[in-house]
């Protein structure tokens, strides 16, 4: 008879340090780059999120599961973590909007879960070395042969993830949650503008979506390898880049397509996350990978007077001296390492932050850059 309390799942790291632990949801194995999130809520959005596809995620909220898992908060249908690891997991939901437990969504989405750890000394481990490759396995197989396959596996640099979550084609978004209520900038007030956005998909959170669609903007999708006669194509009044995974400055598509349109000069453009990135690579500037990221819920962002508290999902970030001052200029900085937040391209309606202003799940201080981006766009009719 098997022992419900034998450990039967363990982590290994690319550095050889072993974590033995206990197996919930899918079965086997799963290979990816191990970091770490500090957010106290908002598990499900965060494992859907799509600028965490390829990575095993360790949640250092010490408790997960308990509210289970809805069907309105995922961010992404198909585009999620690899693996996820906690101190504790509950599988007794309490929550009247939770539709099953967390793992009975692991098992139909086979993502593997560790749980039974010391996630505190891991995350120490993570900070004082760097996010790191690591596999977790459910399988009776030894240390060594989990570091054969780790030898085996590419580090995050120099990975082009945008094209594995990217949407295939064109579709429209016209969902729009009208229960949100952010100051006074209504969306009754904007929505007989019709405004036209084309937003290019490198892993883009349906979150963000919304909060475009609540501003009045009907929202055109376009792949990531969209062609600059194809977003012209749709007259659009404004044009977002998304947020995604994997080394920005391998996304090489989306760096042309920045650089066409920056090049014009005359529409109204947004990027978050890799899509400030790609803003940044387009104006010539460099990106490099950070040592652990930047994922959770309470990062200050600000320059000078005024400070967001802001949910942030990267582990790369531009270099701040490689940006042509005479062409743009950094305009927001994360407090807690002074790395780069935000940028404005000088004289064009052309700005960027790293964060996610959408805040699903975080905090909402940041909300106002959509409505920035629209009044941009109305600016301009």
């Amino acid at each position: 008879m098997n022992d419900p309390f034998k450990k039967n799942a363990k982590l290994v790291l690319k550095n050889g340090i072993t974590f033995n632990g206990y197996s919930f949801g899918a079965k086997g194995k799963a290979i990816g780059e191990v970091v770490f999130n500090t957010g106290m809520t908002g598990y499900q959005e965060v494992m859907t999120d799509p600028s965490y596809f390829g990575q095993i995620l360790v949640f250092t909220y010490p408790e997960i599961g308990n509210t289970g898992i809805n069907f309105e908060d995922s961010e992404s249908d198909n585009n999620i973590v690899k693996g996820i690891i906690v101190r504790n997991f509950s599988n007794s939901t309490s929550n009247w909007r939770s539709k099953l437990s967390l793992d009975n969504w692991l098992k139909k989405n086979n993502v593997i879960g560790l749980f039974g750890i010391d996630t505190r000394a891991l995350v120490k481990i993570l900070r004082n070395n760097g996010s790191m490759n690591g596999i977790i396995t459910t399988e009776d197989i030894s240390i060594e042969s989990c570091s054969k396959y780790l030898t085996n596996t590419s580090s995050m640099s120099g990975m082009n993830l945008a094209s594995n979550v990217s949407t295939n084609k064109e579709y429209i978004w016209n969902r729009s949650d009208s229960n949100f209520s952010f100051g006074n900038f209504t969306n009754n007030h904007i929505k007989k503008e019709k405004l036209i956005v084309v937003a290019i998909d490198f892993g883009i959170k349906k979150s963000i979506l919304d909060r475009l669609s609540y501003y009045g903007c009907n929202v055109i999708v376009l792949p990531c390898k969209t062609s600059l006669d194809k977003v012209l194509s749709y007259k659009p009044n404004g044009i977002f880049f998304s947020n995604g995974p994997g080394d920005p400055s391998c996304v090489y598509e989306g760096i042309k397509l920045a650089q066409e349109l920056i090049e014009i000069g005359n529409i109204p453009m947004f990027g978050i996350c890799l899509g400030h990135q790609i803003f940044g690579l387009a104006l010539g500037g460099k990106t490099y990978k950070l040592s652990f990221g930047h994922r959770g819920l309470n990062h200050p962002c600000g320059f000078g007077n005024k400070i967001d508290i802001t949910s942030q999902n990267h582990g790369f970030a531009l270099a701040a001296d490689s940006i042509p001052g005479d062409i743009a200029e950094v305009n927001l900085l994360n407090l807690n390492d002074n790395t780069v937040a935000g940028l404005r391209i000088k004289n064009k309606p052309i700005f960027s932050v790293q964060y996610h202003p959408e805040a699903s799940p975080g905090p909402h201080d940041s909300d106002y850059l959509f409505k920035n981006f629209v009044s941009l766009m109305l600016e301009r009719c």
